[in-house]
């Protein structure tokens, strides 16, 4: 029989009780009952070289698959025409044009006109031709040398000229030059607004959320959470710069911190200012919220580009629209309205303090690992001899906190878009007691049974069913199929574990498809240790790492 969804029912929980996941990566957990119908999420991977998101509000699962086949639909429609990486895509073939008009589509003729304008409110920092000033940095890297400073000043020359030119009336467009041209800037932000339009259109439901690579536009009766990446721990379960509730808006992040080049060992982020032809580094990440998901894109880039006191008075020129920057030198810069979209972040509660937060006390009580119902007893102490004083028994040292288990894993690709599988990633100690889930994605809660080796665990799995959804998460472009998470050392509860030997766990499902779980024994003592896993069908390969904090005292 044919299985798509399974819907769990929800209770309503404060945040205190989600963070007993301890900033656990759950995209997706359970599909949430409202008052109009049910939140259904899909993810995928490689879509536009990235991830893809969509929650979908529809009163049934044939209409939020409708929404979904809808959605991917637009999307593939916009990259044949937008798509530079693609050869026989409209733009590319337009781009092999020269000095002669041509009849563009509706969009792509947008988009060129789109470019003009952020060109100019930008003060030229938004430019589709910075490209050309990237693949001179790029070339200087796999020569490991500095690129010469009159190849820098060829490269500016090329840039400040002109590129295309619109005859509105025709409506055509007229490349011009040979520079390479890119249109990510925005183009993201764009597609995933069509999208999210398109399939709301087609299938009438009551919301969708269409995040393409940490790029997201939300429409509809729905308000939602959006975590914003924090540049300096890019884990997926770490805790998030800012937390924030949106509404028929979209979010738009860029930063240097995933991509750039290194030259005779120095970094150099892959944002270049199109003005000067140098990379920029002076703000690490840049969040946009505004009602257009191109302006929130252009303006994202934008921001990395100025200087912040440049950003925040052409983020002001625009209604409605708020940003965060984050520095280099670590500070906050926010626009005058930003405060009002954020929220308070999850927050930890002591185990006595949820108990009532959960659907009955017989679940509420398996909150508690440090003594956990399924653990085996501890054997009693010996008897003294008479006479011989009792030797105390010794207390087993404590996870090292200046120490962290990262966890690298890339899931396969199998040549074009595909679902992405059913993952659990936990911790089990010596006894095989789960200790820790590090990550649990099963598109909105369908069949989580899939997944029998985290299942079976009767605390990590009701843990999950009465816990909200977790927010969307806007960031810079993140890589198709390629996640890192952290463990910290800590339990579900969010106390300390044993130092010693631990089992990580990593098991992958697709429905109608493959399962295989992968497990590692790693003795976390104190002891730098690496050891690369093989990979299989679902996880192409995956790492760990236990070694202690850059920042450590």
């Amino acid at each position: 029989m044919f299985r798509r969804f399974r819907l769990f029912p929800m209770k309503t929980l404060s945040f205190a009780a989600a963070g007993l996941l301890s900033c656990v990566a759950f995209p997706a957990i359970a599909a949430e009952a409202t008052a109009h119908g049910h939140l259904h999420v899909f993810q995928h991977e490689n879509v536009l070289g990235t991830s893809l998101e969509l929650k979908v509000l529809a009163s049934s699962p044939g209409q939020a698959d409708q929404a979904e086949t809808a959605a991917l639909g637009e999307i593939d429609r916009l990259a044949h025409i937008l798509s530079s990486y693609e050869s026989a895509s409209e733009v590319s073939r337009w781009l092999r044009t020269s000095h002669q008009p041509v009849a563009v589509s509706a969009e792509l003729y947008e988009v060129l006109a789109l470019f003009d304008q952020w060109r100019e409110r930008s003060d030229g920092s938004l430019d589709a031709a910075a490209a050309n000033i990237c693949q001179l940095w790029q070339a200087a890297a796999r020569l490991d040398r500095m690129p010469e400073p009159a190849a820098i000043a060829a490269a500016l020359t090329a840039v400040k000229q002109p590129h295309w030119s619109l005859d509105p009336a025709a409506h055509t467009a007229t490349h011009l030059s040979d520079v390479p041209l890119v249109f990510n800037s925005f183009a993201k932000s764009y597609i995933a607004s069509r999208a999210c339009d398109t399939a709301m259109a087609a299938a009438h439901v009551d919301a969708l959320l269409v995040n393409i690579g940490g790029d997201l536009v939300l429409r509809g009766d729905l308000t939602e959470t959006v975590a914003i990446a924090n540049p300096q721990a890019d884990a997926e379960n770490d805790p998030p710069l800012a937390s924030i509730r949106v509404r028929n808006q979209a979010v738009a992040t860029s930063g240097n911190y995933r991509r750039g080049v290194t030259i005779a060992g120095r970094w150099f982020s892959h944002i270049v200012d199109p003005r000067s032809g140098q990379p920029v580094s002076h703000v690490l990440s840049a969040t946009v919220v505004a009602a257009n998901a191109a302006d929130a894109g252009a303006l994202a880039t934008a921001c990395c580009v100025l200087q912040p006191e440049a950003s925040l008075r052409l983020v002001a020129s625009l209604p409605a629209a708020e940003c965060l920057l984050l520095t280099a030198d670590g500070r906050h810069v926010t626009s005058k309205g930003w405060h009002s979209l954020e929220t308070v972040p999850p927050v930890l509660a002591a185990a006595d303090d949820i108990q009532g937060l959960l659907v009955t006390p017989q679940k509420a009580r398996l909150i508690d690992t440090a003594t956990p119902p399924s653990a085996p007893p501890t054997p009693a102490a010996p008897a003294s001899t008479p006479g011989t004083p009792a030797t105390p028994a010794a207390t087993p040292a404590l996870w090292d906190e200046t120490c962290e288990l990262v966890v690298q894993l890339e899931l396969s690709r199998f040549g074009g878009r595909s679902s992405r599988p059913y993952v659990a990633v936990w911790i089990e100690d010596g006894e095989k007691y789960p200790v820790r889930t590090l990550a649990l994605w099963s598109n909105g809660g369908r069949w989580l049974e899939d997944l029998k080796g985290w299942y079976r665990s009767d605390q990590l799995r009701i843990l999950a069913e009465t816990t909200e959804l977790t927010p969307s998460v806007s960031s810079a472009t993140r890589p198709a199929g390629k996640y890192t998470l952290k463990w910290d050392g800590k339990d579900n509860s969010g106390k300390l574990v044993k130092s010693g030997k631990y089992t990580i766990c990593l098991e992958a499902a697709r429905e109608h498809g493959t399962y295989q779980i992968m497990r590692q024994e790693l003795d976390c003592n104190g002891t730098a240790a690496k050891i690369d896993l093989k990979g299989n069908v679902e996880i192409a390969s995956a790492a760990l790492d236990y070694h202690h904090k850059a920042n450590a005292h």
